[in-house]
C-alpha cells in the first residue's frame, strides 16, 4: 500500500468518526442484534383466521402474585327481572377486565418509644433507684433517622437508575421532607463502610474464578485535581444480571475499583497475582498482571469496520470476509447461550471447523 493510499484511508476513517454514524452495522446483522425486538413482536401477536390471515395483537396477563382488588359492577335487583315475562333472570356468566393501578411511594415516620421504669418505694426511702429501660434499637446510621428501606431507595436510585442526589432532594421535598443532598451523601459513605466486608468477600471469591473480564473507564470527580479519574471494572459469570452461566457454578459478580490513575499497577494490586484468564481490550496496562490475557471480539471487529470504512468505494473484500465470520460466531454464541458448557464446547468445535 502506497503512502498516498494509507493517508487516504486514514482521512476517510477520520471523516467518518467526526461526521458519520457511530453504529457499526453490517449487512445481514439485523437478524442477530434485533433478535429481542423481533421475538417481542412475535410473542405479542397471534394469527387469527377470518377471510384472510392477519396479526392480532395480544396483551400478556398481569402477574397473578400482585395484590388484587375485585370490584363487581352488577345491575340492580329491579333490573334482574325479565322485561318480557317478568321472570327472574339467572346469572349465565361474566366478563372480566384487568386494570393496573400504580400507588406512589408512601413515606411514614416510625416512632420508637422506650418507656422508663423506676421503683417508688426506693425513691421514697432514699435508696439508690435504678431506672430500667429497653435498649436503643440497632440503627444503620446511629443517631440518624434513616431506615434500611430509605437507604436502599437512595442508593438504588443513584447507582442503579442514575438519579442524582439533587433530584432525589427535590423528590423528597414533594413529600414535605427537607432531606439535603449532603446528608444523603454522608449516609452513602457510611453505608459504603458497612459494605466493605461484603465487598472484600466478593473480591476474594472473584479471584477464584477461571475467567474475569476487566475494563476501565474515565470518571469525572468533583473537586479533583485531575481532569479524569478512572473506574476499573471486574466481572465474572454471565453478561447479564439474571445469574450464573448455564451448566456452570460461575457466580455473576461485578466489582468496581476507583482510582485517580490509569496505571497498570491498579490492575496488579486488585488481581493480587491472579493467573487465570483475563478478558480485556488492547490496553497495555493489563500486561503487567500475571493473568493469561484473552481478547474481545467486539474490539477486534471494530478494526475491521475501520478498514471497511477506510477502503471507501474501492471495496473491502478482506474486511467483509472477517466481519462475516465474526458475525457467524456471534450468532453461534446467541444460539448456545442457554446450553451447558459441554454442549457449547462440542457445538463450537463442529461449527468453527465448518467456518
Amino acid at each position: 500500500m502506497s503512502r498516498y493510499q494509507y493517508l487516504e484511508e486514514q482521512f476517510r476513517i477520520s471523516q467518518h468518526k467526526q461526521f458519520g454514524q457511530s453504529a457499526e452495522g453490517h449487512p445481514g446483522q439485523g437478524e442477530l442484534f434485533n433478535e429481542a425486538e423481533a421475538l417481542a413482536v412475535e410473542s405479542d401477536t397471534q394469527e387469527e383466521a377470518i377471510s384472510y390471515t392477519r396479526k392480532k395483537p395480544t396483551r400478556k396477563p398481569l402477574p397473578k402474585g400482585l395484590p388484587r382488588e375485585v370490584i363487581v359492577h352488577d345491575i340492580s335487583d329491579e333490573e334482574k327481572v325479565c322485561g318480557c315475562c317478568a321472570g327472574e333472570l339467572h346469572r349465565i356468566g361474566e366478563d372480566k377486565s384487568e386494570k393496573l393501578q400504580f400507588i406512589p411511594a408512601q413515606v411514614k415516620v416510625i416512632e420508637h418509644v422506650r418507656p422508663k421504669y423506676a421503683c417508688r418505694t426506693c425513691e421514697k426511702d432514699g435508696i439508690s433507684n435504678t431506672v430500667k429501660q429497653a435498649p436503643v434499637p440497632h440503627s444503620v446510621i446511629p443517631k440518624g433517622y434513616a431506615t434500611p428501606s430509605l437507604l436502599s431507595q437512595i442508593i438504588t436510585s443513584k447507582y442503579q437508575y442514575g438519579l442524582p442526589l439533587y433530584r432525589q432532594e427535590s423528590m423528597f421535598k414533594q413529600h414535605g421532607i427537607e432531606l439535603s443532598r449532603k446528608t444523603m451523601a454522608d449516609w452513602i459513605i457510611r453505608c459504603a463502610e458497612l459494605f466493605k466486608p461484603l465487598y472484600d468477600q466478593l473480591h476474594q471469591h472473584i479471584l477464584k474464578q477461571p475467567v474475569i473480564a476487566a475494563d476501565e473507564t474515565t470518571l469525572k470527580v468533583v473537586e479533583s485535581e485531575k481532569v479524569n479519574s478512572y473506574m476499573w471494572l471486574y466481572a465474572s459469570g454471565a453478561d447479564s444480571p439474571t445469574g450464573n452461566i448455564s451448566g456452570t457454578e460461575i457466580p455473576n459478580i461485578v466489582l468496581y475499583d476507583y482510582h485517580n490513575s490509569r496505571a497498570g499497577q491498579c490492575a496488579v494490586d486488585f488481581l493480587k497475582g491472579y493467573s487465570g484468564y483475563l478478558q480485556v481490550d488492547g490496553y497495555q496496562g493489563y500486561e503487567q498482571t500475571q493473568a493469561i490475557l484473552i481478547g474481545c471480539w467486539a474490539h477486534a471487529r471494530r478494526k475491521f469496520m475501520e478498514a471497511k470504512k477506510g477502503a471507501g468505494k474501492k471495496g473491502s473484500g478482506k474486511a467483509d470476509w472477517a466481519l462475516n465470520h465474526i458475525q457467524k460466531l456471534y450468532r453461534l454464541e446467541t444460539q448456545l447461550k442457554d446450553k451447558t458448557v459441554e454442549v457449547r464446547y462440542i457445538t463450537r468445535q463442529e461449527k468453527v471447523c465448518r467456518y
